[in-house]
């Protein structure tokens, strides 16, 4: 079966190549190239060579895009501090996760695109490096790596793990696959008991599996605002993390409540970068006035300028601290997407929630629901929720305070997983 992956994966990576190099950045290019071939960056090269130099002081941990990198960063800043003699790297496989991870790993942590899932490129990737240990972050499941790093006596763990319904259900139809590579897994830290069971009925040892919580209530916030969005007066509504076909539902929501309070404003974000040009165009023409993010510089803007109308945040690794102004926050990829989006970044704040039918990757948002933290809506009911919130700030400002305290509750994942860490590294 191995052989089958492998081939069908090699398959896939000849289609794939050309379209996956030309659309990254020039400046990514040869990055890209050299490292998904297992070639790693100039600086990790310079460490000390031989395996013996470097066993047991390397720590690899793969994150597969930003959500799981911002879930990382907590863990990797916890590592560093406890063992400092440790060396970091940190893996994605999206050039938005290698932005973020640049930007918010502690010093010393290198950054590096996952190479491609092939013998001979791992081969040659750990000829000069035999990691401590090898932690994957949430879902990412690599048959041939897991087989390696297991050839190679080095542990995998599985941390802040999640398998959601969808992908059990295509998991159990080749569970007999499935149940030989998820044995080289030493230990799964899933974040609910529903996670766990998924992943014992696809085939993991129930005796590996332990259940940690979620990564994402441990997560590195910023403590506060930027400061062109602190010189916005409300209201705002904070739109994050949006998907294709979600920006027309907020933007007529948002259009319905304008008459009634004139000075609203709502702060669109989509979730991938090249849809800032997209999101754009539908602002024009539907004649929404509008400003980019990009056009306001870092300092507080003039007088007037964010006095109502849209701001379309075209920046990435803003959108957890812009939720600090928000009077109200809409959840992307909830509405017409599958998933959702992380609803815990509002929460932090404060903030009320406001999320789509469609949370699948998110299943403690119903513990939200059931306490009054958040409120599910669709395309038919935001505009009526949102001025709801507008028309009663003090009961927007109670669910606020509501989603807050269920953040502060369910913290301390990260703690768990270091003393299951500490296991393997001592």
């Amino acid at each position: 079966m191995f052989l089958i992956y492998s081939s069908l994966y090699t398959i896939a990576i000849i289609i794939l190549f050309l379209p996956q190099y030309f659309k990254r950045p020039k400046e990514l290019r040869h990055k890209w190239l050299r490292e998904k071939f297992g070639f790693l960056n100039s600086e990790l090269r310079t460490l000390p060579a031989g395996r013996q130099a470097l066993n047991s002081k390397l720590i690899w941990i793969h994150a597969v895009s930003v959500g799981e990198v911002n879930a990382s960063i907590q863990l990797i800043k916890k590592l560093k501090s406890r063992y400092p003699q440790l060396t970091i790297v940190l893996s994605t496989i999206t050039d938005t996760g290698q932005k973020v991870a640049m930007e918010k790993s502690p010093e010393g942590t290198y950054v590096v695109y996952l190479p491609f899932d092939m013998k001979f490129v791992l081969n040659r990737c750990f000829r000069r490096f035999k990691p401590k240990i090898f932690i994957v972050i949430e879902t990412e499941i690599w048959p041939n790596i897991f087989r390696f790093m297991a050839d190679q006596e080095v542990p995998v763990i599985t941390l802040n793990g999640r398998i959601s319904e969808k992908s059990s259900k295509g998991y159990k139809k080749i569970s007999f696959f499935m149940k030989k590579v998820l044995s080289y897994v030493k230990m799964f830290g899933m974040q609910s008991k529903a996670d766990a069971d998924r992943l014992r009925d696809i085939g993991a040892d129930r005796e590996k599996i332990a259940v940690l919580g979620n990564f994402k209530f441990d997560m590195d916030m910023p403590e506060k605002v930027p400061a062109w969005a602190a010189g916005i007066k409300g209201p705002v509504i904070v739109a994050g993390s949006t998907h294709r076909g979600e920006e027309e539902i907020i933007l007529s929501a948002y259009i319905e409540n304008l008459n009634r309070f004139p000075e609203l404003k709502l702060i669109l974000a989509p979730r991938h970068p090249e849809r800032f040009r997209e999101v754009e165009d539908i602002l024009k023409a539907k004649g929404i006035a509008y400003i980019k993010r990009s056009a306001l510089g870092s300092q507080l803007p003039a007088p007037g300028v964010l006095r109502s109308g849209v701001i379309l945040l075209d920046s990435i690794g803003e959108l957890s601290a812009v939720y600090g102004v928000a009077d109200i926050s809409i959840i992307g990829k909830s509405l017409t997407g599958f998933g959702g989006q992380n609803p815990l970044e509002p929460a932090y704040w404060g903030r009320p929630v406001l999320c789509g039918p469609h949370m699948e990757n998110f299943p403690f948002i119903k513990e939200f629901y059931q306490e009054g933290a958040a409120f599910e809506v669709d395309g038919i009911t935001l505009a009526k929720k949102i001025k709801e919130f507008l028309v009663e700030p003090e009961k927007a400002k109670a669910v606020g305070t509501k989603a807050k305290e269920l953040y502060t509750k369910n913290s301390g994942a990260v703690d768990r997983a270091m003393e299951v860490i500490k296991e393997y590294i001592g």
